[in-house]
């Protein structure tokens, strides 16, 4: 077996969580590597990074995403028995159930719930005077999913759901208190969801037709068989919690708008486009963090790059540093939106929420739905409100996993277009 590079350490736990998203991009241009060996919570992993890197992840003959996450990362983010947690028919089947629910007409009426709860936001903040766009993002998405999901919510329990989904999202890249408070909310809106499946299924709660709730409610797996409650309520969950996280990159498309003043008048423009729309919202993803790698183990044993990585091998692809990869990206630390023109589409050189062909692999069902709710947020930061943003500390600590700017973006005078 031919030897790649090594981490010094007996155990890189502790550098992990004070390093985050540099962890591994770092030591590959140390090493001068596009894969090294290392020791987390006294594992050994073999960490990957590169569009070749995400080529060969995404192989689903090499990989299964069961046992790849630490539990508690796995019970914030999916859960035993979920979508990701599958492979082969299974996976294909219950992918396809979730890939129908972000058909391109409920794409549309999602954008279209978010607007209008959005809208509806801007007298209140109008009247506080200074207001958080993290914390009120956050609300109006959980409130706009849960409406377009079936599920409308008054203000209790739409204050509930936002504090469990935000626990969720938060502690899922921590270990400690962060962590523990995710747990313990995650078991509140467990029981929410298993009541909800069960009311729809008893005919108690009437889910419009087509909707996501009742969807899920009535899926039927690969071999036939109804998803028991528990599935059926950890499959919900994993509709709503996702979305609800698409705050984070809403907050960093209003800081790119202010750090980049340029693009916030070029897309404030009536002659903007969608088009230019969508390429804004790429660099987001691209530049700004959003998770910093995911894990799989090898299903059977390969060879790559001369190293043998041996069945059940656990491994650990970069997203955050592929994405900053200069062999990829020009200038990778600079926010360019117009590199998008000529990105020739490759799902394994762009991976902010995964690679590979969403329809048969891992990548996330989501990101169609990511990408049109902050096309949606940054049309409305632009052009239907006006607003200032005062002093604050608007750095990102990147050794804090999900990130996000401290000040989490605070926004003041804000008033309609």
């Amino acid at each position: 077996m031919a030897q790649i590079p090594r981490d010094s350490a007996l155990d890189s736990t502790l550098s992990l969580l004070s390093e985050g998203y540099r962890f591994i991009p770092e030591r590959c241009r140390r090493y001068r590597s596009d894969l090294f060996e290392t020791r987390l919570m006294l594992r050994r992993a073999v960490c990957i990074s590169g569009e070749e890197a995400a080529r060969l992840f995404y192989d689903t003959g090499r990989f299964t995403r069961n046992g790849a996450m630490p539990q508690t990362t796995l019970r914030l983010l999916q859960d035993k028995g979920s979508v990701q947690t599958l492979d082969g028919e299974a996976h294909r089947v219950r992918k396809r159930m979730f890939l129908s629910l972000v058909a391109p007409e409920a794409l549309r009426r999602m954008r279209e719930v978010f607007a209008a709860q959005w809208r509806s936001a801007i007298p209140k903040w109008q009247d506080m005077g200074e207001a958080v766009l993290f914390p009120e993002a956050r609300e109006i998405l959980c409130r706009g999913v849960c409406a377009w999901a079936g599920l409308p919510l008054g203000d209790e329990e739409a204050r509930q759901r936002t504090a469990e989904f935000g626990a969720m999202i938060d502690g899922a890249g921590s270990a400690g208190p962060r962590a523990w408070r995710g747990l313990l909310l995650r078991s509140k809106t467990e029981r929410w969801a298993r009541g909800v499946i069960d009311r729809v299924r008893a005919g108690d709660l009437k889910a419009p037709e087509g909707s996501a709730v009742q969807l899920i409610a009535a899926h039927r797996d690969a071999d036939g068989s109804l998803l028991d409650r528990s599935t059926a309520a950890v499959e919900l969950i994993n509709l709503l919690r996702p979305t609800v996280a698409v705050d984070r990159y809403i907050v960093f498309a209003a800081l790119a708008l202010h750090e980049h003043p340029e693009f916030r008048e070029q897309l404030a423009s009536p002659a903007a486009t969608d088009e230019d729309r969508e390429r804004f919202v790429q660099e987001v993803r691209r530049f700004y963090p959003f998770f910093p790698f995911v894990g799989g183990r090898v299903t059977r044993g390969f060879t790559w790059k001369g190293h043998d990585f041996a069945e059940g091998a656990w491994v650990l692809l970069d997203l955050h540093g592929t994405n900053h990869d200069p062999r990829l990206w020009e200038e990778p630390e600079t926010f360019r939106p117009d590199r998008f023109r000529a990105w020739n589409g490759s799902p394994f050189n762009f991976i902010p929420q995964g690679a590979g062909d969403v329809a048969k692999d891992h990548r996330c069902p989501g990101e169609r739905l990511t990408i049109e709710l902050v096309k949606e947020a940054v049309a409305l930061l632009t052009g239907a409100m006006r607003y200032e943003v005062p002093e604050q500390d608007l750095t990102i600590d990147l050794s804090r996993v999900p990130a996000i700017p401290k000040s989490r973006f605070v926004i003041r005078n804000v008033r309609s277009a």
